[in-house]
């Protein structure tokens, strides 16, 4: 069974818990990115940041300053590297985020998002298709 090491994506972009919130929303805008995870400044995870915790800000179109630390979701649901790609990919499915931040030793290591485990089971399918018409030729 794959490992969500194995999947995530390792080039994380990740904003700090005491950053100007209007900053974050310009690096997601920027990276077109609909959520952040948040870092203390020892790496260590401690939130997320969403397109939806910023809505309400946004829509308002009142300027309210604030830290990402004032906006973030703190219960964040991550994996470790080692963690099976099929919880992963279970959590994905049934609960109401985007991405899952993976972590090693409690540090941020890696993200893990719905697309990426698409493009993973898409792989394994094509190097099925491969190994079948392999073996395929060679019986016939």
């Amino acid at each position: 069974m794959a490992k969500a090491r194995e999947v995530m994506s390792r080039h994380v972009i990740s904003v700090r818990d005491d950053e100007d919130i209007y900053a974050a929303i310009r690096v997601m805008a920027t990276n077109e990115v609909t959520g952040l995870p948040v870092v203390d400044e020892h790496e260590q995870l401690v939130g997320i940041i969403t397109e939806k915790d910023v809505l309400a800000l946004l829509y308002t179109m009142q300027d309210r300053p604030g830290m990402v630390r004032d906006f973030m979701t703190r219960d964040v649901v991550w994996f470790d590297q080692e963690s099976d790609l099929a919880e992963v990919a279970e959590a994905l499915r049934t609960r109401n985020f985007r991405r899952a931040p993976i972590l090693n030793q409690g540090r941020l290591v890696g993200i893990i998002s719905r697309c990426d485990i698409i493009r993973h089971m898409r792989e394994l399918r094509n190097e099925d298709r491969l190994l079948r018409d392999s073996i395929l030729e060679l019986v016939f």
